[in-house]
């Protein structure tokens, strides 16, 4: 649990930490996440001596494919991230987050073929409702939640593909970023537009320990997620768009207009009936599997003589 909160803690007040670089572009920052990135992660894989996936999946051009696209969806999750932080855009994209599990459910339906139960539909009827009243209000459909949503879902989805746990994933990710990031940067020094020592070794700082802000989560993730069963990793994921909500709401004093609040509210009322589906789904399990569990056979404890 410890590490569970460690992990989407960290992630909910992500906002704040790339609110700190908001002077500098976009691409900019999420090419220094990258590049800082892959230092980080090959001192974990040295410290775990992690290294014999590497030349399997070399050998593997289908699962190389599968890695440079899910490298491709989470850098675009990151980019848009932090450009909206920079633009004063939290709360839309803390209701991305609050879409992504109603999207998930909706890719395992429409991709592989998996059946939905009576309340998971309601869910996700419910979330499009969200997405509908919110882009009649608006008069423009929420695209920075839905592209954060959608990339992230996309992710997930190809990430099952791959077969790689969270610290081999990561690297293999970072490692198919690296070359366009550090290219970038070396173009922007060379045009004279790096900001990496313009304002100081505080900024410096905060770009090289991005590094360590990304990997740090996932870490941390991967480590709930062996320990904790599913149903409960599934509820602690609402934890990290729950704070990014409130920091828009009361530290970046975003506006809430009536008919966000009623996008969101409804958004909630969807993740409830999929919650109470989860919890109900799981206890329904515990029970079958615990009716089909033979008792152990009884001893008979010799009698002293």
């Amino acid at each position: 649990m410890a590490f569970g909160f460690a992990a989407f803690g960290m992630w909910g007040l992500l906002p704040l930490y790339w609110r700190l670089l908001e002077d500098l572009g976009a691409f900019e920052i999420l090419s220094h996440r990258i590049v800082w990135s892959l230092p980080t992660v090959l001192i974990i894989l040295a410290v775990v001596r992690s290294w014999a996936w590497i030349p399997q999946l070399l050998r593997q051009p289908k699962r190389l494919a599968m890695v440079a696209l899910s490298a491709s969806l989470i850098s675009v999750n990151w980019g848009l991230f932090i450009w909206a932080i920079a633009n004063d855009r939290v709360l839309e994209s803390s209701l991305g987050y609050f879409i992504n599990p109603l999207l998930s459910i909706a890719a395992g339906v429409l991709l592989l073929g998996e059946r939905l139960r009576r309340l998971q539909w309601v869910a996700v009827g419910i979330g499009m409702t969200s997405v509908l009243v919110m882009s009649l209000a608006y008069g423009q459909v929420p695209w920075i939640a839905l592209t954060l949503s959608l990339s992230f879902a996309a992710y997930g989805l190809v990430k099952k593909q791959t077969a790689l746990d969270g610290v081999q994933g990561f690297s293999a990710d970072t490692a198919f970023q690296f070359l366009p990031a550090i290219g970038y940067l070396v173009y922007l020094t060379a045009r004279g537009d790096s900001s990496f020592t313009a304002d100081g070794p505080g900024q410096a700082l905060l770009l090289v320990a991005s590094g360590v802000a990304t990997a740090l989560p996932l870490i941390f993730f991967g480590a709930a997620a062996v320990r904790l069963p599913l149903s409960t990793v599934g509820l602690m994921q609402y934890i990290a768009p729950t704070m990014m909500f409130l920091l828009g709401l009361t530290v970046f004093q975003e506006e809430m207009p009536p008919e966000r609040w009623a996008g969101f509210l409804l958004i909630w009322a969807a993740l409830c009936v999929l919650t109470v589906d989860a919890l109900r789904t799981a206890r329904r399990t515990r029970r079958t599997v615990a009716a089909h569990t033979p008792a152990p056979a009884e001893t008979s404890t010799p009698v002293p003589r």
